[in-house]
């Protein structure tokens, strides 16, 4: 599956001219829904789609108002009522119970294709920047792309007359995987199913072959040391050490605590993170990048599929500056079981 929006643009991009497509937005909501505003889906005129704005539940339907757009290349909102016993989203048993505002553009040439290519040079590139759309189906298609480093959530702007939704787009997360070997192809496919850049590191000939690891963007097998010359290594978002060696471990972590990850994990025990501490000569009170070691939620793990997932699952909610705690109460989930 693509839902994440580069991969999109990316299955949308080599297609543009040949199929006709529609951009679908969440512009608004109101009470519970499985997406919030600014979330985005395509449609084409071969039938499919890409992305979701709901549980599955709605994308027929959308499809179906999609085609209208696709014949009249003209923009649509429609509304579906989660709580109104009328509304198809209601019939259809939606879950949330609330209620989505759904923008429909046509993506063509004459209109620049709704800027979707510059977005998506820019994301390849790990920019970001400000999305505008008109929202207004008695007017023609309007968008623009402002690139910025201006961070907020998806909000409704009226200027002129006029009623934008301007959404803040940032690329995937940029992941760093120090260590290929076995344990580490089941964090690297769910990494990329997550739809994250993944980077994958390893000097040694036997470990990180690409045969193991055919979801990874990028395979290394360079000097630790020189990751530091990477066009890309101060954009990294996440690094996971798992080298099973405690030199190959120490030199990591050293040459990763220059860099600005919002999560670095160590692979292990707390006895074997001190060990390779020491070696790398670092002062675990006095950390640039503080370490999770041991890596992960304490989810019961004890085969590699099980640890990479308690590992995404720590890295995910500390990338999104989530609790990590159980949505139910019921559950309560602690840190640290590797």
């Amino acid at each position: 599956m693509a839902n994440n929006l580069k991969q999109l643009l990316d299955i949308w991009y080599p297609q543009r001219d040949s199929q006709l497509w529609v951009l679908a937005t969440v512009y608004k909501t109101q009470g519970p829904s499985y997406r919030e505003a600014g979330a985005m889906m395509l449609f084409n005129d071969l039938g499919q789609q890409y992305g979701l704005l709901s549980g599955g539940c709605l994308e027929a339907d959308i499809q179906r108002q999609a085609a209208k757009v696709m014949r009249s290349q003209q923009p649509l909102t429609v509304c579906y009522d989660g709580s109104d016993e009328d509304d198809i989203s209601f019939q259809l048993g939606i879950g949330c119970g609330g209620t989505v505002h759904i923008l429909l553009q046509p993506v063509r040439a004459a209109q620049n294709y709704l800027n979707l290519g510059e977005i998506r040079d820019h994301l390849a590139d790990h920019g970001q920047g400000q999305y505008w759309q008109l929202v207004d189906e008695n007017s023609d298609t309007h968008s623009h792309w402002h690139t910025s480093d201006y961070s907020d959530q998806p909000r409704l702007v009226h200027q002129d007359n006029q009623c934008w939704l301007v959404t803040n787009i940032k690329p995937q997360p940029h992941i760093l995987i120090v260590g290929g070997g076995v344990d580490a192809r089941p964090l690297v496919s769910m990494a990329k199913g997550l739809g994250w850049t993944v980077t994958l590191w390893d000097s040694r000939p036997a470990n990180a072959r690409r045969e193991y690891f055919m979801a990874a963007d990028t395979i290394l097998d360079c000097p630790i040391t020189s990751l530091v010359d990477q066009p890309w290594f101060q954009q990294l978002d996440a690094a996971v050490v798992m080298c099973h060696n405690l030199e190959m471990d120490a030199q990591a972590i050293k040459t990763l605590q220059t860099s600005s990850l919002a999560y670095l994990a160590l692979l292990g025990p707390l006895a074997r993170r001190q060990q390779v501490l020491a070696l790398a000569q670092l002062d675990a009170n006095k950390l640039p990048i503080p370490i999770a070691g041991p890596a992960g939620l304490d989810l019961g793990g004890e085969l590699p599929e099980g640890i990479a997932l308690s590992i995404l699952a720590e890295c995910h909610g500390v990338l999104h500056q989530a609790s990590g705690r159980s949505l139910s109460g019921a559950l309560t989930v602690s840190t640290g079981n590797r």
